[in-house]
């Protein structure tokens, strides 16, 4: 807040209090005598000498001085008929001064949810359990496993606030956040958190009973216990949410889904996730759209810088076919052959059409077609990857393979 909205808190406070103690007229100029709050409606704006009604003197005259701004509180004579000490009236008002000041600069408890998100978004966790705590007493329920849905409403927030507007950017925040709460319906659920510049992060309550609305219809590929478990109906959350956002804001909205990851400190890697498939998702499939890791194509294998992320998404893409090596074998054959049906064909001695049909399967299992080059891409960089780097052996499959 600036230093005048802040002085005109403080005098607007010493005016509401005071009148009501003392029973009189209260009014509180800056340091050109115009009236910044007053207990007489119309007054404000106005100079002292000309709102004044009488010619007499104020009966209490308080100097007030706040963030380098100056001016007086000047006080009627008390309706009623009690008399009342100007000491002690001078006491009061100076004591209502000093609160409101103090009041005014101990963050309040959007500032407090606002930084504590902040700092665990970015992994700045020390104490788990006086984290958990501190979130509690700010209403927030942490313990719930958590995916991070990051909007990008900056249209909306910055362009309505102007440069240096920080107060209309934080109204417009809100209305995005508000908006936010209404559609998922369950406040308690959906932790919300401004970011600054215009990007909003959603703690999205991910587990499959706070998803079950969005999980019917369609066919899920999720693996349960994973990180891209629930990830399908997180995407659908995603899309009717943006289709809200946009009705209500008119602007340009984006979205970016994070991956759950188990733990606080695993809110910091979906946070990454999130961030990076909405940087990647507007370069390059543009605004007003979702934005996931596993629907970025070429651009999330080139773009994602943590090598982790990578291989994640190679054995995601490729788990449809972990209990398929034939498809396997086949999809590798293929580009062995330099994607050749006739010499793929002739390598594996199947029949075309027989090749045809184990790509087609390859397509409809993990929705990238071999046949098409940017699928094909993404296929050939899965494979590598995954070459690059074996996953070890689960632990049955090894105590199996021991005991055989």
């Amino acid at each position: 807040m600036s230093a005048a909205g802040n002085y005109e808190q403080i005098a607007d406070a010493v005016v509401a209090r005071t009148a009501e103690v003392l029973r009189a007229a209260v009014t509180v100029t800056d340091e050109r005598g115009i009236i910044v709050a007053s207990s007489q409606r119309g007054a404000k704006g106005l100079p002292y000498a000309l709102a004044r009604t009488t010619r007499a003197l104020p009966w209490l005259r308080v100097p007030l001085s706040c963030g380098g701004h100056c001016g007086e509180v000047l006080v009627a004579e008390p309706r009623g008929g009690e008399p009342v000490s100007p000491r002690l009236a001078q006491a009061l008002i100076e004591l209502t001064i000093g609160q409101t000041a103090v009041v005014d600069q101990l963050p309040n408890r959007r500032d407090l949810k606002n930084t504590l998100i902040h700092d665990l978004l970015r992994g700045a966790i020390g104490d788990e359990t006086a984290l958990m705590r501190e979130a509690k007493i700010l209403g927030m329920d942490l313990s719930p496993p958590r995916a991070v849905i990051l909007i990008d409403a900056s249209d909306f927030v910055l362009q309505a606030a102007g440069d240096d507007d920080a107060a209309t950017a934080q109204r417009q925040a809100e209305r995005v956040i508000a908006s936010i709460v209404r559609f998922f319906k369950l406040p308690n659920d959906t932790i919300c958190a401004d970011l600054g510049d215009g990007e909003i992060a959603v703690l999205k309550a991910s587990n499959t009973k706070n998803l079950e609305s969005w999980a019917e219809g369609g066919a899920e590929r999720d693996e349960p216990g994973a990180s891209w478990a629930n990830l399908t109906a997180l995407k659908r959350a995603s899309a009717g949410l943006l289709g809200r956002l946009r009705a209500d804001t008119g602007a340009a909205i984006s979205i970016g889904i994070g991956r759950y990851h188990p733990g606080l400190r695993g809110l910091a890697q979906s946070y990454q996730d999130a961030r990076a498939a909405l940087s990647l998702g507007r370069s390059s499939q543009g605004r007003n759209q979702v934005h996931c890791l596993d629907e970025l194509g070429i651009a999330a294998f080139v773009g994602v810088a943590d090598e982790t992320t990578k291989l994640d998404l190679a054995l995601h893409l490729l788990s449809p076919l972990d209990h398929e090596p034939e498809l396997l074998d086949t999809v590798e054959t293929f580009f062995a052959a330099d994607c050749s049906p006739s010499v793929t064909a002739n390598r594996l001695a199947i029949h075309r059409n027989t090749l045809g049909y184990r790509l087609a399967k390859v397509a409809a299992l993990t929705g990238l077609d071999p046949r098409h080059f940017d699928d094909a891409v993404q296929i050939r960089l899965a494979l590598a990857l995954r070459a690059l780097h074996p996953r070890r052996p689960a632990p049955e499959a090894a105590e199996a393979r021991d005991a055989a």
